[in-house]
């Protein structure tokens, strides 16, 4: 009787192993689907400014789907783009109005035109337009926390078109989720 109890006893792990088997391989196959089910819906993967909702870079000589249509009447024709610098072209939004404001401690009053540059397709320019109001009003409070001595040297002004990028896309990404804008320009630029 010793003997047939051993035996038994021996054969329940063996089914007992095999229940842990396929129950793992159940719980990996549907691990698996999920992930699979998660990846296909977008909830996993694509990362970064690669997804379909963001403003995607355009390589010169391609269409931009998000084109905002020319205001410049002289447009007499296409753009030919250069070989070199960059793969991809730039795109500029120039501001209408000017700027004006105080100086931080000082009496001064600076003015300037500005205009904004980016790589990205239209849907950046179109925010930076549609999103002018708050635009304007970052720049201002920029424009008003900038010493009058750091407008008399390069690196200052460069400082300050730095810091006007950063508070541009600070309005587009707390409006649209994405920035975008690499660079401010001045156009002009008059301390008083």
């Amino acid at each position: 009787m010793a003997k047939a109890e051993d035996t038994a006893s021996s054969e329940k792990p063996k089914g007992g192993m095999m229940k842990m088997v396929i129950g793992a391989v159940l719980l990996l196959t549907a691990g698996a689907g999920g992930a699979y089910g998660a990846f296909a819906a977008g909830l996993v993967g694509a990362s970064g400014d690669s997804g379909p909702d963001l403003p995607q870079l355009v390589r010169k000589g391609d269409s931009d789907p998000y084109e905002i249509p020319s205001d410049d009447k002289d447009d007499a024709g296409s753009l030919v783009y250069g070989e070199g610098g960059s793969e991809y072209r730039t795109a500029y939004y120039s501001f209408e109005d000017t700027f004006t404001s105080n100086l931080a401690n000082s009496p001064a009053l600076i003015q300037v035109d500005l205009a904004v540059s980016t790589r990205r397709d239209g849907r950046v320019l179109a925010w930076v337009r549609n999103h002018e109001l708050a635009i304007r009003s970052a720049i201002l409070v920029q424009l008003a926390a900038t010493p009058e001595e750091d407008l008399y040297d390069v690196e200052g002004k460069d400082a300050l078109s730095v810091r006007l990028t950063g508070a541009i896309n600070d309005v587009l990404e707390e409006n649209e989720g994405f920035g975008g804008i690499e660079a401010v320009h001045f156009k002009g630029l008059l301390v008083q």
